[in-house]
């Protein structure tokens, strides 16, 4: 056997046997290299290792390809899959691909591509299993196998309009006698989306619901397609690491081999509003400037409050910003949420005080400067719980993004009120110094 058989082979097992490994390996190598290697391989193990590629690169990949392999490829991904990798490539060669599609297929992808990003319409398969209410348990499972759908979980009932009027369960078709008609199997109209529904919405809606499948009609209620639960997974593991890289000022688009000068186009605009707050800190502790100057002690522990309070109110926000993005908590529970985090800080803060004054009495000898820090430690503490609760309700209550701004003004109230009320005290208390 020769040696480039020998290799064509363990490429084969390769791709077919580890395609997750294989991706990664695909990814660190140039796009038309690892279009080489697909180009040689049956179209679905090649979808199948195109499909794990990071967007980007597959979009790469898939335009060094030649027609004949890339219509191949292109034509055995899941639509949805197949347009978000069309929609990376430039205008010329992503049209030079579509008409060499399949008609059908072209028309799809098309379609697909018309939606604008990040709507239900835009990740929809639009192939869904829809079928008559008057179709029999054997005549669908016929077509389904015919089909050779394996990730549907339900069939979706129509009526002549194409108007969803019902769901059956995959588990609860195999079960029924064969001669079963469809509407006796169905379980009601199921939880749907209209196309143009956002991301955050649909996930919410399917997380709410617990749906492995959600349809997706038109505005008047024909059935256009299906989200599968993979994508719904999916979707829902983008919006919650999309929630961490926006509470500090980082945007959702970014991936961690985006390039530089876009990191720095969506993060120097946040670290600049960030700026002007640290200044507003700054201006508060020059407030004490005179008080500072005269006991030098002050300047070494102001981190020590800050950094309490801060960490005080980061907690809070978190687990705020976790159940407003599970749907735990609504604006309704904001006395409920703001109270635990109350009790929560004032306990902390005495527990934390007591240490901090013992610490600094034992260090500064001053009596005076362990009961102020002590005391401002109580009351920084509880003013961050509350409003790393707060903060992130009050901007959905003035229709703002949580995630975005959160972390930014809760740092400046944080920063702020822990150098007020250690210097303000330090300050009212000066003769005991």
């Amino acid at each position: 056997m020769s040696r480039e058989r020998v290799i064509q082979q363990l490429a084969d097992a390769a791709l077919r046997q580890y395609p997750a490994e294989s991706s990664v390996l695909l990814e660190r190598v140039r796009a038309r290299d690892a279009a080489i290697l697909l180009e040689s391989r049956e179209p679905s193990v090649a979808a199948e290792a195109l499909r794990r590629v990071r967007p980007d690169h597959a979009a790469e990949i898939a335009a060094a390809l030649g027609e004949a392999a890339a219509s191949r490829i292109l034509g055995t991904l899941e639509p949805a899959v197949g347009a978000a990798t069309l929609a990376r490539m430039p205008d010329d060669v992503r049209e030079s691909r579509l008409r060499a599609l399949d008609p059908a297929l072209a028309r799809e992808l098309r379609a697909l591509l018309a939606y604008p990003p990040g709507v239900a319409g835009a990740i929809m398969d639009p192939r869904p299993p829809a079928f008559r209410h008057e179709a029999t348990a054997r005549e669908t499972i016929a077509q389904l196998r015919a089909a050779g759908n394996r990730t549907a979980a339900d069939v979706f009932v129509v009526d002549d309009e194409g108007m969803l009027t019902a769901s059956v369960r995959i588990q609860d078709l195999a079960l029924a006698d064969p001669g079963t008609r469809l509407e006796d199997l169905a379980a009601g109209l199921p939880p749907f989306v209209q196309a143009l529904t956002p991301q955050d919405e649909f996930v919410a809606l399917a997380e709410d619901r617990r749906v492995t499948s959600l349809p997706v009609v038109d505005v008047v209620g024909r059935l256009l397609g299906v989200i599968r639960h993979a994508d719904l997974l999916s979707a829902s593991q983008h919006d919650a690491t999309a929630d961490l890289q926006t509470m500090v000022g980082v945007s959702k688009e970014e991936r961690a081999l985006s390039s530089a000068m876009f990191a720095v186009r969506r993060r120097l605009p946040w670290l600049q509003i960030n700026l002007v707050t640290a200044f507003l800190a700054a201006s508060v502790v020059g407030l004490f400037e005179d008080t500072i100057a005269r006991f030098t002690a002050l300047a070494v522990l102001l981190p020590v409050v800050a950094g309490q309070s801060g960490n005080t109110g980061a907690q809070a926000l978190a687990v705020t910003m976790r159940g407003l993005a599970l749907r735990e908590i609504r604006l309704r529970h904001w006395f409920r949420v703001a109270r635990k985090e109350l009790v929560a800080g004032t306990l902390n803060g005495v527990a934390v005080a007591l240490v901090t004054s013992l610490g600094v009495y034992v260090w500064s000898q001053s009596a005076g400067i362990a009961a102020v820090i002590g005391v401002s430690m109580v009351c920084s503490m509880i003013v961050a719980g509350v409003s790393g609760a707060s903060v992130p309700m009050a901007l959905i209550l003035f229709k703002q993004d949580p995630a975005a701004a959160s972390s930014i003004v809760l740092t400046t109230v944080t920063d702020v009120m822990g150098f007020l009320t250690f210097l303000g005290f330090a300050t009212l208390a000066a003769g005991m110094l």
